[in-house]
């Protein structure tokens, strides 16, 4: 039995890495920018139909992922223009965005599933090479390329945009500029990473992108409660571990007897009571400061 479950491990640090990229995509809309997008049900599998499409032309893999990642900023850009041009709220111009994608990726290749088993990928371009340490190796690049750029001038504005507009209209800069291009190097993000799923499982297909909100924020949710008091860690290193053990949680589901239509349910349940644990423990704080309160007035 123990022998069975080390396949089951190896796939889920696998996926989780890949979905490492999506989380860090949605961290930074929801987090960073506080721009709730929803597009990214629609941007992930984009990714991956590009991909298909540059795949079944005889593109390099590792061009057409870069490919995957322009044509995820420019998804971004439409659901910045939907909320900027048009004055549509960045939910509902997100969910525009998604439903707009989900016709868009099928015409992209003229089918809603495409196989790629026979074409090449980055998996196939390092064959001597474990897909695990393929996927890190890509998943490294993009977190220190990432890092490095929120450690700039354009980065710390950036940041600085979701939490005070305010002090960044001071300092003479554009928040909207700031807006666009978070969204563009998110969905750029959650791009790639449906490139890098597609090739991982063999297949781009429409539905793909169901539900992949909730599993980055059941990643994102996971990382942060379990390392909130971590200074040394930054959220792309949060989001990476958190989608890891995600996908470790879901695997072992599934490996332990649950079917594998069931793994929506197991990921909301996860969140339900990452969630509720937060929770419950902000609920105890505030306990106790209200009876450290009660018992100063009684002295």
């Amino acid at each position: 039995m123990l022998k069975g479950i080390f396949p089951v491990l190896e796939s889920s640090v696998e996926i989780g890495l890949i979905f490492s990229l999506l989380a860090i995509g949605v961290v930074m809309t929801y987090k960073i920018l506080d721009f709730y997008d929803l597009s990214v049900e629609g941007t992930f599998p984009l990714g991956a139909f590009v991909f298909a499409k540059m795949a079944l032309a005889g593109v390099n893999p590792i061009i057409a992922i870069v490919v995957s990642f322009f044509a995820g900023t420019i998804a971004g850009s439409v659901t910045y223009f939907l909320y900027k041009k048009f004055k549509i709220e960045p939910l509902l111009s997100g969910i525009l965005t998604m439903t707009m994608l989900y016709s868009i990726n099928i015409r992209i290749t003229g089918k809603n599933n495409v196989p790629l088993f026979q074409y090449d990928s980055v998996f196939k371009i390092f064959s001597s090479v474990p897909r695990v340490l393929v996927i890190l190796g890509i998943l490294l690049l993009i977190k220190f390329a990432i890092d490095a750029f929120l450690n700039t001038e354009k980065g710390y504005i950036l940041r600085a945009t979701g939490d005070n507009k305010t002090l960044v209209k001071s300092l003479g800069k554009n928040p909207d500029s700031y807006i666009l291009l978070g969204l563009m190097l998110s969905n750029g993000l959650i791009s790639v990473s449906g490139a890098l799923m597609a090739q991982h499982q063999g297949f781009a297909d429409a539905q793909m992108g169901v539900a992949m909100i909730v599993t980055a924020m059941a990643s994102i949710i996971i990382g942060d409660t379990i390392f909130k008091d971590s200074k040394r860690l930054n959220f792309t290193s949060r989001a990476i571990i958190g989608a890891i053990i995600y996908r470790l949680i879901s695997g072992i589901a599934i490996y332990i007897g649950l079917n594998p239509t069931d793994l929506k349910l197991i990921t909301a349940i996860i969140v339900i009571a990452f969630i509720g644990y937060n929770n419950v423990k902000i609920g105890k704080l505030f306990i106790r400061g209200d009876k450290h309160a009660a018992n100063s007035k009684l002295k």
